[in-house]
């Protein structure tokens, strides 16, 4: 009967299994006490009613960038309430991934605005209009605005947009508000690609989140064990082991709390009374899968047809394998999918060139002499199946 498929289920080790989520923000943010104080001098004109500092966020995934960031903004509006002389805080979030800067205006509008308020078109206005909706909604309010702009690399035109924020004031677009931008980003050398005059106009101060070391993220899985798992629920070296890994992987405390959660449910998918080593390298295994499917999904449909051709060239046997190779297997890939195959080699050999630098693909360079010339040859670094089987799910489902 199905009535009956869960009463066995009344043993668990989880005694608060929301902590070992993505999502949990804790309530004290352990082993990075040096960026917190750095963030802290970059903030603290806000309590003086000054302008306040651009700041920019640089790290990795998962080395614990916008969770700070998110502390840190509570503790900031906690304390300007506290004082007569700060000016009223508006803390605004907003993800940038894929987004148009009239996207983010809108959003930013929007979010000033609230649920009684109007919503801002998605289309059929410029973006300078809705910059000067934004400011109108910033004066109406005034006091001071901060808009924490998440994987702000991933903006279509960052330039526009952060040369107008910092400049607002000077420019006479706002009075009774001031603006500052905090941008997070996993782009080491985003600034680079900024242009001069918004460089001199950002003026930021830099704030960089290094990977996390074993010690450190063994001190964040048990600070996070201790609430998140019964008593007894967990063997110390379990701890170290899965913090050991994400240490020698990403140095990404997501990952190590991923491999604890995950290490959880295959320990009590075994009966097991408690974690050990042996459940944290099964989900090791699983984690490491839905990591590469995860990054596969996010790449485009073009670039995921490059790999799931390189996965079934690898399954023949023909790797490593030339661009021109390559794109006699991607074309047939493509139109077996029912999708437009990309024309040109040099389009390929782009996408070959982006899939290399995300660390999808390894490329080894050949020499031939005058005959052969020089060229790349290319081949996956993830496993083909995960691919194949991720792609198929892609297609298949609706």
């Amino acid at each position: 009967m199905s009535e009956d498929l869960f009463t066995e289920m009344t043993e668990t080790l989880f005694e608060d299994k929301s902590i070992l989520s993505e999502e949990y923000r804790p309530d004290v943010i352990v082993e990075r006490d040096d960026e917190i104080d750095a963030y802290r001098s970059a903030l603290k004109d806000v309590l003086f009613g000054r302008n306040p500092a651009n700041v920019f966020i640089y790290g990795k995934t998962g080395v614990g960038k916008t969770a700070v960031t998110e502390y840190m903004m509570n503790a900031l509006q906690a304390e300007v309430k506290r004082r007569d002389e700060a000016e009223e805080l508006h803390v605004h979030f907003r993800n940038c991934n894929d987004d148009s800067v009239y996207r983010t205006v809108r959003s930013l509008i929007n979010s000033i605005r609230g649920d009684e308020g109007e919503s801002f078109p998605e289309t059929g206005l410029s973006t300078s209009h809705a910059l000067e909706t934004l400011y109108g909604e910033m004066e109406a309010l005034g006091g001071t605005f901060l808009f924490i702009l998440d994987e702000i690399d991933h903006l279509s035109d960052p330039d526009s947009l952060l040369y107008e924020l910092p400049r607002a004031r000077a420019n006479g677009h706002l009075d009774a508000a001031r603006v500052g931008v905090i941008g997070i980003s996993n782009n080491y050398t985003f600034r680079s690609s900024l242009s001069p005059k918004v460089k001199d106009t950002l003026m930021e101060k830099e704030l960089a989140f290094s990977p996390y070391d074993a010690d450190e993220l063994q001190s964040i899985l048990t600070a996070r064990a201790e609430k998140a798992l019964v008593d007894g629920a967990c063997k110390d070296s379990a701890i170290r082991l899965a913090a050991a890994k994400a240490a020698k992987d990403t140095g990404s405390a997501r990952q190590a709390i991923d491999l604890l959660r995950e290490g959880g449910d295959v320990a009590e998918e075994q009966g097991a009374t408690a974690i050990t080593d042996d459940h944290i390298e099964v989900a090791a295994a699983r984690v490491q899968r839905g990591r590469v499917r995860d990054k596969l999904r996010d790449q485009t449909m073009h670039g995921q047809l490059i790999l799931e051709s390189l996965a079934r060239i690898e399954g023949d046997g023909n790797v490593p394998a030339r661009s021109k190779e390559i794109q006699a297997v991607y074309e047939r890939v493509a139109r077996n999918w029912s999708h437009d195959p990309l024309t040109t080699l040099k389009s390929i050999q782009n996408h070959l060139a982006d899939l290399t630098m995300l660390g999808f693909l390894e490329r080894t360079e050949q020499n031939e002499g005058r005959a052969g010339g020089v060229h790349y040859r290319y081949e996956l670094a993830l496993d083909p199946e995960i691919i194949l089987e991720t792609r198929e799910s892609i297609e298949t489902q609706p």
